[in-house]
């Protein structure tokens, strides 16, 4: 999914930053939203759940695999272990967090093809869902999907990554949140947090974080040129163009 926001004129920036209200409605675009609130609003339990969007995998989820005509390998309850993976007979072990069960289905479908079973037929279902995850993707050591649990930070979302890139670009950090059906972004500079300029803000799951230039930083490039993310994070609301 990509997002895009509007490339919004010097002026207009510098009047939002003067606002006491908590939104400003940008006169050019009324769809597109700064808020000088200096925290992502916090979602609400429905939004931490997959809704509409196709479910992912996640590590400790329960698979239940079926596949036509082989006894071994129907009704079998597979969990999924910490590091995403499960281990099916004829098909080996498999990558399958942040991916669908239909794609889980067609990736083990695959390898059984590869295996010389004819035809197979293959069925996968969520007998459990156990992980809320969190999508890490730019400069990071380990892009991906991961678990999170009860309190989570970015710092510490980040190191569940194994942290930044050699070469990351810190002061470029974006999450990105649904809120109510509203997409939000946060921009943030990982060095200010450190230095405790401002709080190393909470993540929750569905949240996804994007570090260093990636197409979602360079659609903020405008703003970043500006706006000083070291002494303060910026929150905005996106437009979705598809």
């Amino acid at each position: 999914m990509k997002y895009f926001i509007s490339c919004l004129p010097l002026a207009v920036l510098l009047l939002s930053a003067c606002q006491t209200t908590s939104v400003r409605k940008v006169e050019r675009d009324p769809s597109f939203v700064t808020l000088t609130d200096k925290s992502l609003p916090a979602p609400a339990a429905g939004d931490q759940l997959a809704g509409t969007q196709p479910y992912l995998v996640g590590p400790s989820d329960v698979l239940l695999i079926d596949v036509f005509g082989i006894d071994q390998l129907s009704g079998k309850e597979i969990q999924v272990d910490a590091a995403g993976r499960m281990a099916l007979p004829l098909a080996g072990e498999l990558q399958v967090a942040g991916k669908t069960p239909a794609e889980v289905s067609a990736l083990v479908t695959q390898r059984l093809r590869a295996a010389h079973v004819r035809d197979p037929q293959v069925g996968v279902n969520v007998q459990k869902a156990v992980a809320q995850t969190v999508t890490l993707e730019g400069e990071v050591r380990e892009p991906g999907v991961y678990p999170i649990g009860g309190r989570t930070t970015l710092l510490s979302a980040i190191a569940r990554a194994k942290g930044t890139a050699e070469f990351a670009s810190l002061d470029d950090v974006i999450v990105f949140r649904t809120v109510a059906g509203q997409r939000y972004a946060g921009l943030y500079n990982l060095k200010g947090i450190r230095q405790g300029a401002y709080p190393d803000p909470e993540i929750y799951a569905q949240d996804v974080i994007v570090v260093g230039d990636s197409q979602a930083r360079r659609s903020f490039r405008d703003i970043l040129q500006i706006v000083p993310l070291l002494t303060t994070p910026l929150i905005v609301a996106l437009q979705n163009n598809n």
